[in-house]
């Protein structure tokens, strides 16, 4: 049996950071309508000049996936991955689109109207045109689409070399996309967005099988990428006034991986980091709708700094809810009749008892691990 292998809790702590900011960047420094009567950023005019930018929590989730799907999917077919990426996201994904239903039905708040919420079930809302019970939501088709892609890789074979061909396919093919203006392109190969991923995967094989100079290019590139990109967003976001603090944001997104790929996080090993990364995915899917009420109940009333700490409070115990009452029971009962449902295709595959194993099985073309790896139960969103 392998033993295994120690969990990257420097990763937990990264997700924790990463929905952090992104909770306080809508709660603080939200330049639009939220759960505040005023706007978030003018309720908190100080703290939200620096929160403005926590939207590049984002970011930092996306380099992250591409670690920890290359990581999930490595040695997997396309269907233990798909199982894998079911289980993972569907429990307290339904649980947060159940909650925006409610909200709606009880106070009238939200998206949660009984047109929505039917087809935001699916998890395809996105590619249906539809809007999303909650905003948040539009990160997770942006996942879809880096899942479906990884779930084709799996099914060529995850190798080091087939690994090296996706992902230059992938960078060119959107560059290529947007010269084009192929807007099927951009839409299945996500430009915007793939510099990201792409530096993830590049990272976890950095951390697999040790630094190359082909590896830190991959980075490189997705790097400068990645900068054009968010500075257009920042365009958009900002009228082109935040490039340099955008830019900053997303050179520590990259140098702070850099330091997980090469070890100099592994000092990072309190247990209980293991519950805050728990508690992200549900975090990130439900402080948005939990904060509608609870803020029109609380504020003015109560004031601003008590009431935002009590948000955020309450949020985190609904996290944490959500995760011990429905992710780990319904990941465990999805997982199961999931796995049950590929055993007919698995006996169509197995060879008739007394056959010989093929002597011409291929042999993978790939450097020598400098030493086991682990496998953590890890995924943004």
């Amino acid at each position: 049996m392998t033993p295994r292998r120690p969990r990257l809790r420097e990763l937990d702590l990264l997700r924790f950071l990463a929905a952090t900011a992104v909770v306080l960047y809508h709660f603080t420094g939200f330049g639009g309508a939220g759960p505040w009567p005023e706007r978030a950023r003018d309720v908190f005019p100080a703290l939200g000049a620096v929160t403005r930018y926590g939207y590049l929590g984002v970011d930092l989730f996306f380099v992250i996936s591409g670690f920890v799907i290359l990581m999930s999917a490595w040695g997997r077919s396309p269907g233990e991955f798909g199982i894998s990426r079911l289980v993972r996201l569907m429990p307290a994904y339904w649980a947060s689109v159940l909650l925006g239903a409610v909200v709606y039905a009880v106070f009238r708040q939200g998206h949660g109207v009984p047109g929505l919420v039917v087809p935001n079930l699916t998890m395809l809302q996105g590619g249906l045109g539809i809007q999303n019970v909650d905003a948040v939501y539009w990160t997770l088709w942006v996942e879809m689409h880096f899942y479906v892609l990884v779930a084709v890789l799996a099914g060529i074979g995850i190798t080091y070399r087939s690994c090296l061909v996706f992902m230059a396919a992938w960078m060119f093919g959107g560059v290529f996309a947007d010269e084009a203006g192929s807007k099927f392109l951009q839409i299945m190969l996500v430009p915007t967005w793939s510099p990201y991923f792409i530096a993830g995967m590049a990272l976890y094989m950095i951390h697999r099988f040790g630094p190359t100079l082909l590896l830190w290019g991959y980075v490189a590139v997705s790097y400068l990428l990645a900068l054009h990109w968010g500075g257009w967003r920042a365009d958009g976001a900002f009228k082109g006034s935040a490039h340099l603090p955008v830019a900053a944001a997303v050179t520590g997104i990259f140098l702070v991986m850099i330091l997980v790929a090469t070890g100099r996080l592994g000092w990072v090993r309190w247990r209980g980091l293991t519950v805050l990364g728990a508690l992200t995915y549900p975090l990130y899917l439900v402080h948005s709708q939990l904060a509608l009420p609870l803020l029109d109940a609380l504020y003015p009333g109560m004031n601003r700094w008590a009431a935002l700490a009590a948000v955020i409070a309450a949020s985190l115990a609904l996290a944490y809810a959500v995760h011990r009452l429905v992710e780990r029971p319904g990941a465990a009962w999805m997982r199961a009749r999931l796995l049950a449902s590929l055993e007919p295709m698995r006996a169509m595959k197995r060879p008739p008892a007394g056959d010989p194993p093929a002597a011409d099985a291929p042999v993978e073309d790939v450097p020598a691990p400098r030493a086991p790896e682990a496998e953590p139960e890890l995924a943004t969103r």
